[in-house]
């Protein structure tokens, strides 16, 4: 199979290795210093299921020197989510499938404006990765892949990725209900991310601080609140099991405080601003979401105004 990784970092930068080293032909879109580092001595992955190095692959930051694959894993960062949909149009065919391997509950569904909803897979992965220098990711955890269809529906072809999945050694499942799968990791992206980069604290001092604790599950609660507006379910043993599991993951550091300390620009929009928007199309408040999206939002205007120095 031909695949493009669109945001060759942590995430699209290990599955596409993983991808490259079970015999396919992977083009790895990426920029930067990133990308000249893997242009000079490929991809290098430090994993904890055993080293990759990806040599000899196309390296580029141009979508259209790729011609068209069969697969593309969409992996930007949400606020990228539209103009790199709209780059990745020289790529795509009438059978090209888009997995959307992002954080958010919305992604996909811009791209189907683009492509249509056949066309593109929503995805949630639990995964604990980061891209640790130029060139090189450094793979701590997980790597596991769920998705499905827009629809709720699920096909042969969604059967036959699933197998090309495990058939490359990648942890898969399908899900007739990945829109709840999407709200469930929301449930620790919304509290985790925010609390992470304005106290810049890890996974676990957030969950030894009783204090922390208490504002997490308190936003975890509007999350669940939004998600009912939404038509989804998630009952409330899930906040004590997201607590739960995420004192089992050390001294992690959540994608959005990995992306603070890059001064990188910050997924609040996806994370917070969507609770926000949800509930307030049902009249509702979500205090806690929008006491975080506004100082997340004057700490990534900061970020914006010194990368522009």
């Amino acid at each position: 199979m031909r695949i493009a990784v669109m945001g060759s970092g942590a995430v699209g930068g290990y599955f596409g290795a993983k991808l490259a080293a079970a015999g396919h032909e992977v083009c790895f879109i990426a920029r930067g210093r990133h990308l000249e580092a893997m242009q000079s001595s490929g991809l290098r992955v430090q994993s904890v299921n055993g080293d990759l190095h990806v040599e000899n692959a196309q390296c580029s930051d141009a979508p259209n020197s790729v011609g068209q694959v069969d697969l593309v894993l969409f992996c930007v960062k949400s606020y990228d989510t539209e103009s790199a949909g709209q780059a990745i149009a020289p790529m795509v065919s009438n059978r090209t499938k888009i997995l959307s391997l992002q954080n958010g509950i919305d992604n996909p569904d811009k791209l189907a404006k683009f492509y249509g909803a056949a066309q593109v897979l929503p995805a949630v992965v639990y995964i604990g990765a980061q891209l640790s220098a130029p060139g090189m990711i450094t793979h701590s955890t997980g790597g596991r892949i769920i998705f499905g269809q827009l629809d709720g529906t699920v096909n042969d072809e969604t059967k036959a990725l699933a197998e090309f999945f495990s058939a490359a050694g990648i942890p898969n499942e399908v899900s007739a209900g990945i829109r709840k799968v999407q709200w469930s990791k929301l449930l620790w992206n919304a509290p985790f991310c925010a609390i992470s980069c304005l106290t810049r604290a890890n996974t676990r001092e957030i969950v030894e601080s009783p204090a922390l604790t208490e504002l997490a599950l308190a936003c975890m609660a509007e999350v669940r609140q939004a998600a009912r507006a939404d038509g989804i379910e998630l009952p409330a043993q899930l906040c004590d099991d997201t607590l739960a599991f995420s004192k089992t993951m050390g001294d992690f550091k959540p994608s959005m405080l990995q992306d603070l300390e890059a001064d990188k620009p910050l997924e609040y929009e996806a994370f917070n601003g969507i609770v926000i928007k949800r509930l307030a199309a049902h009249g509702q408040a979500a205090s806690v979401n929008e006491t975080f999206y506004a100082m997340l939002k004057f700490v990534d205007q900061q970020i914006r105004r010194e990368a522009k120095r």
